[in-house]
This record gives C-alpha cells, structure tokens and sequence, in this order.
C-alpha cells in the first residue's frame, strides 16, 4: 500500500473568494494542518472572477482564519504552510480561459487525486460542471471528486436536472453533496446514542414514544441573501435538506455496519416511508409565517419585507412548521412535528423525543412534571450535548412529583468543544469516505415529497402570510396547530 505521506492531493475551490471559504472552508483546513489531520501534501487553488493575485487571496484567508479559527491564538507557521499551498485561478465560471489554464497546471504538476469543491452560489454550479466536463478536467489526475453545497436544485425538476449533468462527468462515488448539518458531533452521536446503547434502542418506537419535535431556529435574517431567499424560502433552504436529513437520523433502523452504503441505504427507507402530503392535506398540514418588525436581545429588528431586494407583497414564508408521519412498523401513528424559521429568540437546532405518559397518575399526586415528564433533548447547537428529563418525588411533606434534569454537554465530558463539521466532512472527502454526504436517491426522495407541498402552495395562494414578531417563537397559528392535537412546542432554551 502507498505512504499516504507519498500522496498529493490538490483541492480547486470554485468561488474561493467569497464567504463561506473565508468563514468556514480555509479555517477548517487550518484545523486540519494544526492537529496533524492531512497526512499527504495538499496544494489548494483558488478559482474566482475577482481580479485578485495570489497575495491578495493569502492576506484574505489569513484574516479568515485569525477571526474564524476555532483554535486561538493561531500558530503562524501552522497558518503560512497552508498559506505557502494555495495558488489563485481568475477566471469567469463560463469562459474556457481559466478551465484551459487549469488543465495546463494540471498537465506539469501531477497529482494523487483532485477534488473540485463548488462554493459558489448555486447558480453558476451548471455552468462549472459543464465547463470542468468540456475541458476534461475530471479525468486529467488520478482520482477525482466532486463536492457540491446544497441546496441541491430548486426544485424536483431543477434537482433532476443538476443530478444529470453531474452524472454525465462524475460517477456517483465521486459526487459528494455536502450538508454541514450531517458533520456535527451531535448529529452522529445520534446514532452512537440510539444503538449503541441498550437502555434507549427498545423504546425508540411507537409503543413508548408520545411524539417527535424538530426545531432549527436561527436569530438572523436573510441579510445580503434577499435575492436568492425570495425564490427559495424556508422550505427550500432548510426543509428539503437539512431538516429531512435530521428526520432520517432519528427514525432509521439499525445500519448493517457504519459505511457509506449502509447508512444511506436505512435513511432512503425512511424518506420512502413518509407519507406524502398532497394537495389538502399539504395545507392542513403546513405552517406557512413571515417575520415582522420586533426585537432580538436588546437589537430592533425590521421586517422581512422591509430587507433590501423584498418586495412589499412577498408572501415568501421565512418560518415554516410541518407534520408528517413515518408509515413503517416502528412509527406508525407518531407524529413527527418539524420547524424551522428565522429570526427567532436563540439559535439552536434540537431534536426532542416526548416519550409516552404512564397511563395511570400516581396516587392522585400533584405532578407537576406535566402531561408528559419524560422528554430526550438531543441538541446539536448551540451547546452540543444530550438531556434527559423525568418526574421525581419532590422533598417534603406534600406528595409532589417535580421535572429533574439529566444533562451531558460535550465540552463538559470530554474537556473541549466538539470539531467544526467541516473539518471532519473535508478530511471525510478527502479520504474518500461518503458515509456523511448525501446520495442521489437521497436528493431525489427529498425533493418528491417537498414538491407535492410547493405544488399544493402554488394551487391555494395566500394573498397575505401570516406574521411573526421577530424574536418570537413563530406566529399564533403554529402554537395552535400543534395544540390542535393536545400537544404544545417545546422551545430550546434562551441564555
């Protein structure tokens, strides 16, 4: 077997100026280089339109890791050997000029394997894979790999779409669709959680548990992205890939093993078991709401229609709530309550298992644990960790039973903060394994059930979406359509 210290891999990032390569690509590779991660020789190539020189783009990404680094104070010789690797490409994403002077660098400095990492708006993704085809850059150097951001299309047709031109230049295996959600400790702790451990497994079903909550809030709003949320909303940009990935995590069954095939192969299950929502019941079944004018900790924000490039009758929805259920044998019945929005009290994504009351109160004592005291809080941001919560005898006299909490936090237990997702979904592509990025089949189910609720949307318009004050748990509407169902919204916590 070859050294990997006799390896070299180069990594062309598309769209290296902007961003989400300053923010989060280059400092995770810092972080990479720092703990000894990349045992091979990594050459990174900056491809952008920005006029810019290989000093220019240094000094850029060096202040990205300064200010981003999870890491602090930075090791400057840890930084400049990166630094010291990265070579800058200027280039429009559709002209033949810089794919050519790609290939022609290429030609003299051969290569282990090539990865082409699309941190472009999805927009110019067509136009880079055609043009990467067009000038046989995905054959030219060993192995090759192809790493796209979602969203994955716009729609069902847009996926189908962008599904085939990757297909006509990439194998499957090397097409790796990044969803950073998929690259946090927590979300693979889920698995970890549920079947290596035989307390929880036998009760991870319909017979013990009530119901299921998802919830990813977030405090900003659509800031410069106005143009492309317009199009896409909530549902688009969250629902029909972050959120369904977290849903298939929860439910699956047991993998045969921890691989690529095994783990995609039970999450596509449970993406073909959702039962559809279509036409009426897509409607009765959605929460549709926009956030208006309010205030998020001590800061006056503006409404959704008040943000530069947002039309004044947008009725783009900027929170969404839905419910869906899983019709397999471990879920059937249990309602799967899933939301998302935006400028909402805390930032946090948390998956809350409501486990079914005992049928019977205890001796008609006064608990004051609720309806339902036993909740599993499996919380992936902002403190990574998991909570248990259950009803105890309260001290005293009175026969009083009381919530207590069980809480593990991930820097508590193991002495530091759990590794950025990219850093492990990078050193992840780089070594070839796909058992965290999503599969075509995966994409393709996603955006079939999306589609029947986007079709419903377009068949019923709303002439006016229902609003939320920013810094607010969502609009009325969401708490009475959980409520409906004799159920209430359990809200991360805020501080």
């Amino acid at each position: 077997m070859q050294s990997t210290q006799n390896l070299s891999i180069a990594l062309v990032v598309f769209g290296v100026t902007g961003d989400l390569t300053r923010r989060k690509l280059i400092p995770a590779i810092y972080q990479l280089f720092k703990d000894k991660q990349i045992p091979f020789n990594l050459t990174i190539i900056g491809f952008a339109r920005r006029p810019w020189t290989n000093e220019i783009m240094k000094e850029n990404l060096e202040q990205g890791i300064s200010a981003y680094s999870r890491s602090q104070p930075i090791e400057e010789i840890v930084a400049e050997k990166l630094l010291n690797s990265m070579k800058y490409f200027q280039s429009s994403f559709e002209e033949d000029r810089g794919y050519l002077d790609l290939y022609e660098f290429f030609s003299k400095n051969k290569f282990s394997g090539v990865i082409y990492y699309l941190a472009t708006p999805p927009k110019e993704y067509m136009k880079i894979i055609q043009q990467l085809g067009k000038n046989n850059l995905p054959s030219i150097n060993g192995w090759t790999r192809i790493v796209v951001e979602k969203p994955y299309g716009n729609d069902l047709s847009s996926a189908l779409e962008l599904e085939k031109n990757l297909h006509l230049f990439f194998k499957e295996s090397e097409i790796f669709r990044i969803d950073h959600y998929l690259g946090k400790e927590t979300v693979q702790n889920i698995l970890v959680f549920r079947f290596a451990n035989g307390i929880f497994e036998p009760l991870w079903n319909n017979h013990y548990i009530d119901h299921v909550q998802i919830t990813v809030a977030e405090t900003i709003g659509v800031g410069t992205r106005a143009g492309y949320f317009e199009n896409a909303g909530i549902i688009r940009d969250m629902f029909a890939n972050h959120l369904l990935q977290l849903l298939t995590l929860t439910a699956m069954e047991v993998p045969f093993a921890f691989n690529a095939d095994s783990v995609r192969d039970e999450k596509l299950k449970v993406l073909k078991s959702i039962r559809p929502l279509v036409g009426k019941s897509a409607i009765e079944n959605s929460i549709r709401a926009q956030y208006g004018p309010g205030i998020i900790g001590n800061t006056l924000i503006q409404g959704y229609k008040d943000e530069p490039g947002v039309l004044h009758t947008s009725t783009t929805e900027t929170y969404l709530a839905i419910k869906l259920f899983i019709d397999n044998w471990r879920w059937a019945g249990v309602p799967f309550y899933i939301r998302c929005g935006k400028r909402l009290p805390v930032q946090a994504t948390e998956i809350v298992i409501h486990f079914k009351q005992v049928p019977l109160s205890l001796f008609e004592w006064k608990n004051m644990a609720g309806d339902a005291p036993n909740t599993l809080v499996l919380r992936l941001q902002p403190d990574e960790g998991i909570s248990l919560t259950f009803g105890a005898k309260k001290p005293g006299h009175e026969n009083q039973i009381s919530p207590v909490l069980m809480d593990f936090c991930y820097q508590d237990a193991f002495g530091s903060e759990p590794p950025e997702a990219y850093e492990r979904l990078l050193l992840d592509c780089m070594t070839g394994d796909a058992t965290l990025f999503t599969r075509t089949d995966e994409v393709i189910m996603q955006w079939e059930f999306t589609q029947n609720i986007l079709d419903a949307w377009k068949q019923t318009p709303i002439e006016k979406i229902p609003e939320y004050q920013a810094g607010n748990w969502g609009p009325m509407e969401a708490d009475l359509f959980i409520q409906a169902d004799g159920r209430n919204w359990k809200n991360p916590k805020i501080g």
